[in-house]
Order: structure tokens, then sequence, then C-alpha cells
């Protein structure tokens, strides 16, 4: 019976030493976490009237919420008297783990951040990256989506584009074409040239400020090789090459301009 007493009384006291830490660790996690709320609403609605990036905004006002939260029960721990050296000497060796097994993704993440903030390209922008072409679809913080012209989606891992050069045709808002078509020596290029500009300018897509350009590329054999350069808006890039060539085979045709080409091809049989 003593000894039950004696457990009764231990208890107790326990109880009466740890209730006002327990109820203040209560108090704090219940204010702290209602303050919490209310600083990310004010951060989240400072990042929307700065303009800042729509992608980043929800990122940035969760991560100041885990943080501000972690704040919060640390402080909660500090007060109810937990071992803090331990729990952060648990907490660094995750982190240190998690780390070096996320390795790839965490520089894909820090890409993004950079991506997202420095802005070299924003969605609907046509970009060109080594051999990949296409407009952004989606920027996120591990990766940037691109749409070819083929209708493909190239998922494309930030950290790639950061560490290489990317051309951004959209920046300027016109996008030059690089287009060759032949004329024969014994037609004047003055004249050829006129020709292409006229049938160019009638496309509505061809732009009239900067003109296209015109020069000749090399001198074949049996031709001359012009470089025809127009200029177009880039969502009318591809469109605008077939509608380019087949204007200036129309005007070539109509003005009875025509080039050399091989002729008198025989077919043999195939042996057996």
């Amino acid at each position: 019976m003593d000894k039950i007493n004696e457990y009764l009384q231990i208890a107790i006291d326990k109880v009466v030493f740890f209730l006002p830490k327990i109820v203040l660790a209560g108090v704090i996690l219940w204010i702290g976490f209602k303050v919490v709320k209310k600083l990310v609403q004010l951060l989240n609605l400072a990042l929307e009237k700065s303009g800042f990036s729509e992608t980043l905004r929800p990122f940035i006002g969760s991560t100041a919420s885990v943080l501000l939260k972690g704040a919060v029960l640390f402080a909660i721990a500090s007060v109810i008297g937990a071992d803090l050296t331990g729990l952060f000497a648990i907490l660094a060796a995750a982190g240190f783990a998690i780390g070096m097994a996320l390795q790839g993704s965490l520089g894909n993440f820090a890409s993004g951040i950079l991506i997202l903030s420095l802005k070299p390209y924003k969605i609907g922008d046509w970009i060109q990256l080594d051999d990949k072409f296409g407009r952004v679809e989606e920027i996120g913080i591990f990766s940037t989506d691109v749409l070819t012209p083929g209708n493909k989606i190239l998922i494309i891992p930030n950290s790639m584009i950061t560490e290489s050069v990317v051309t951004n045709f959209s920046e300027k808002g016109m996008i030059r074409l690089e287009l060759m078509i032949t004329m024969p020596y014994d037609e004047s290029f003055p004249k050829v040239k006129k020709i292409i500009i006229e049938a160019l300018l009638e496309l509505p897509k061809v732009l009239k400020d900067p003109l296209p350009d015109i020069g000749i590329q090399t001198f074949d054999s049996h031709n001359i090789t012009l470089l025809v350069r127009p200029y177009v808006v880039p969502d009318d890039y591809w469109s605008v090459i077939f509608e380019a060539n087949k204007a200036m085979k129309a005007a070539f045709s109509s003005n009875n301009i025509k080039v050399a080409y091989s002729e008198g091809v025989e077919m043999g049989a195939i042996g057996e």
C-alpha cells in the first residue's frame, strides 16, 4: 500500500510539474500557428502586388509556412525542456541523407528558382536549347515543358537549361526566317529581288517593317543561290516558311523565271 501511495505521489508531482508547461506549449502552438498563417497571407499578398512569378509564389509561401511552423515547434520543445542538441543532430543527419539522395532534384530546384527569378524566357516564348526547339508551355520548379513544332512535349530539366546556351526567339517580338531559292545567271538580280519582295509582302504574316532581306548566297554551276530572310512574329514561324516558298515559286512562274535542273535520268533493270 505504501508503494502504491509512493507511485501516486510521484505521478502527481510530475503532472504538477509538467501541466503548466503543457498548457503553455498548447497556448504557444495555437497562437504561433495563427500568427504564422497571418504572416504567410501577408507574404503572399506582398508577392502578388510586386508582380512576382505566379509559379514561384505558392512555393515561397509554403516554404515560409514550414519554416515558421518549425520555429514554433522548436520554441515549444524548449519550453517543455526537450533536449534540443539531440534533436538538432537527428535533423542534421536526416537532412544530409535526404540531400544526398535528392542531389539531382535539388540542382533542378535551384535552377528553377534562377529561371523564375531572372526570367530568361516566359510562357509562350519560342526557345532553342542545343537541338531542341519549341514554344514554352510551362515553367516549373524542377523542369520546363516545351511544345515542339511536331506537337511533342519536351520535359527539360531546369539544370540542363541553366548550364546551356538558350536562344530566345521571342524576346524581340519578331524572328527572321532564312530561306533559299535559286535564280539563273542570265536574269537580273535587282529584278529577281524586287519580284521576291513583292511576293513576300503580299503574305499577311510577313512583316513589312523591317523589309525582307535578300542577298546572293553562293554561285553554283548552273544557278545563283539567293538567301531570303523575311521577318515574322514567332508564332507564325512554321506556317510562313511554307507560304513563302509557295509564293516565291508562283512569282517565278508568273514572271517566266526558270532555273536549271538535271534531266535525262534513265531507269535500268535491277539485276537478280
